[in-house]
């Protein structure tokens, strides 16, 4: 049977990017095999948060979860710091890696760029991550092209161990969108959009007013032909207002660029902020029914004890393979 496994941050306020190349896709793969999304805490805090600011931020995603369209009778919806076997395996591996495979991730390099001190947590993360995916055997990990690199340091880590150990871990397989899984920001479309740029103009968030989102998608950055065509090359602008539109409306790009021959970019913009304010009027009036956190806690703490159960197995039989003791 096929099982799924992905998470998200709870840091900063989740954009269409993360909902078109993320959270979209988790909805469609749960109806495929036995689908775990886990909002991933014990991550967000490899940098300094506020505390209520990442218990309010947590809720939020996995509410997110529920309100895009996953099913809590289908798939597991739980936080990561929820299952403590997370944090165990996450050690356990540490003592199965070396320095030079963390001292190659490009994404700590990113995030320590100019700082002048590192949690060590930032740096071993990865590793982190890889316990995520290996701890409940999973078979297929729905990700963005920039965490391909986590994928393949996941599947080294499991073959080393399956050679040293015996066969313990299941190998992954990463799942990337090979149209869509990049949304770029509207103010500069040769850059991934993202949660954290200072220009708020360069983003939209799941849960933004139209009015709102309407302004940004109007000025969003074009070119000065005129001509509606794909080409990221020489159009970057153009082709990620036909990809943002072809995601949220299901529709091929050939048939949107066709249908908007001759038509200027306004009358391609405004099409688009009718579009994305039905599907996410949709998202955002579904968020607000689930506002109520007793019931939220209720579906994570069984969800939660769901995961617990799968990950137990895995912990117990990685111990075995290393000589700890169980009693």
């Amino acid at each position: 049977m096929k099982r799924i496994f992905s998470g998200v941050q709870p840091s900063g306020n989740l954009t269409i990017g993360n909902y078109l190349g993320a959270l979209k896709q988790f909805v469609e793969l749960q109806h495929e095999g036995d689908a775990l999304y886990c909002v991933v805490d014990l991550h967000a805090i490899t940098v300094p948060q506020d505390p209520e600011e990442l218990r309010k931020r947590s809720r939020e995603i996995a509410q997110l979860y529920l309100a895009c369209g996953v099913d809590p009778d289908k798939a597991t919806v739980y936080l990561q710091s929820h299952v403590k076997e997370h944090a165990e395996l996450g050690w356990l591996l540490q003592c199965a890696s070396y320095m030079g495979e963390l001292n190659r991730m490009t994404q700590f390099k990113d995030k320590s760029e100019g700082k002048a001190a590192v949690h060590v947590g930032l740096f071993t993360y990865p590793i982190l991550m890889a316990a995520d995916i290996l701890l409940y055997d999973t078979t297929h990990v729905p990700v963005g092209d920039d965490q391909k690199q986590h994928i393949e340091l996941t599947r080294d880590i499991a073959e080393r161990f399956n050679h040293r150990y015996g066969d313990t871990f299941v190998i992954p397989e990463p799942v990337i969108q090979e149209f869509g899984a990049r949304i770029m920001a509207l103010d500069e479309p040769t850059k991934k959009m993202s949660k954290s740029a200072e220009n708020e103009g360069s983003r939209i968030s799941i849960l933004e007013d139209p009015a709102v989102f309407k302004k940004k998608i109007m000025r969003a950055v074009t070119d000065t032909e005129n001509e509606i065509r794909f080409d990221w090359d020489t159009k970057p602008g153009v082709s990620n207002l036909l990809t943002i539109y072809s995601k949220f409306a299901d529709e091929s790009i050939e048939s949107l660029v066709a249908r908007y021959q001759g038509q200027g970019y306004g009358t391609l913009k405004k099409d688009l902020v009718e579009v994305m304010t039905d599907k996410l009027g949709t998202i955002q009036a579904r968020f607000n029914e689930l506002n109520d956190p007793a019931e939220l806690d209720k579906i994570l703490a069984a969800s939660a004890e769901k995961a617990r159960v799968k990950a137990e197995v895995v912990v117990n039989r990685v111990k075995d393979a290393m000589g700890l003791v169980r009693l």
